[in-house]
């Protein structure tokens, strides 16, 4: 693998940014198992400037050490709109190994931190020992850590991090272990927006919490960015389909960001839909006499909410009524 890599702003501005990948040591206790986190990079990936700026960020943390500031980025937006594969892809290209911990309202501090539990001795009787929790499992070595989820946390979990996140920069476990945040870690976070939406369990971040992180926006792609992806992971498919889907995607989409309530619907178009259900629906009614509308029926519409269906018929009548004829794929 390469020891730099180049990352391009997408809207021409920036200068590009080259740096140097990250190091998983031998020394380490769990190399073999740390290694094998680190994720591949995924190549019909594209960057719409998430990662351009995450890697604008380590460029001022690696050019001016001794600052001594350290800045934790936080993505937020609706679902599907592709957070944590941007964050995954980050650390798939900077070689560092990716540890998703979401904090969902099930999540305790001793998941976080670890607990002492007992074990066999062999001799039928049993001892006591410490077992790391994930986030001290992650801090052990390099790591990119996503808390993914981080407005579903309990309050309990977010106290927990607190001291990990500002300038102690570090956790004190119930064994008076003190474990340092290394040069190697980086700390990510998702969250979705905290608004009337259906994101059940999540709420309005702890302002001390939500302090600690430098918090982005990520919106849904535009039409010219749904058809850049599509084509590039799909460059057999007939234009005309690129252009309805990418078409239905940013119209459903731009209905969901409605400020009216009367107007808007409440299911996104998301990402997995248009990249991964859609075209397997075209596949598998490529023979049909309307394959787009075969999985739009098939791989769009089950996943609406009840209310919404009408609303996105009224969307495919607008922006496609019926469609294209030819086979959806030339290869």
């Amino acid at each position: 693998m390469p020891d730099k890599v180049t990352f391009e702003d997408p809207s021409g501005e920036g200068q590009p940014i080259t740096l140097a990948t990250f190091k998983v040591g031998t020394g380490i206790a769990d190399h073999k198992t740390r290694k094998k986190k680190i994720p591949s990079p995924d190549p019909y990936y594209l960057d719409m400037g998430m990662l351009y700026r995450f890697a604008q960020v380590e460029k001022v943390r690696r050019d001016n050490p001794s600052d001594k500031v350290v800045l934790h980025l936080a993505v937020r937006g609706h679902m599907g709109t592709g957070k944590d594969h941007d964050i995954e892809q980050f650390a798939a290209l900077m070689r560092l190994p990716y540890y998703r911990i979401p904090l969902t309202g099930e999540v305790r501090d001793i998941t976080l931190l670890g607990s002492v539990k007992l074990y066999g001795d062999g001799m039928g009787g049993t001892e006591s020992r410490w077992e790391d929790g994930d986030i001290t499992r992650a801090l052990r070595g390099p790591a990119l850590v996503n808390l993914s989820e981080l407005n579903a946390a309990g309050a309990e979990t977010l106290f927990a991090l607190h001291g990990l996140m500002d300038r102690y920069q570090a956790i004190d476990l119930p064994t008076g272990e003190h474990v340092p945040l290394r040069d190697d870690i980086r700390l990510f976070g998702t969250m979705n927006p905290t608004d009337l939406r259906d994101y059940a369990g999540t709420q309005n971040l702890n302002k001390a919490f939500a302090d600690r992180w430098v918090i982005w926006e990520k919106d849904f792609p535009d039409g010219d960015q749904v058809t850049a992806m599509l084509t590039t992971r799909y460059p057999h498919l007939e234009h005309e389909y690129v252009d309805a889907m990418s078409r239905l995607a940013t119209e459903v989409n731009e209905s969901f960001l409605a400020s009216e309530s009367g107007s808007r619907v409440e299911t996104p178009m998301s990402l997995r839909t248009v990249l991964d259900r859609v075209p397997a629906g075209l596949r598998m009614f490529s023979a049909s006499e309307d394959p787009l509308r075969r999985a739009w029926e098939t791989m769009v519409l089950p996943h609406v909410d009840a209310y919404d269906v009408d609303h996105y018929e009224t969307v495919w009548n607008a922006c496609v009524r019926k469609g294209p004829k030819n086979k959806p794929f030339n290869g």
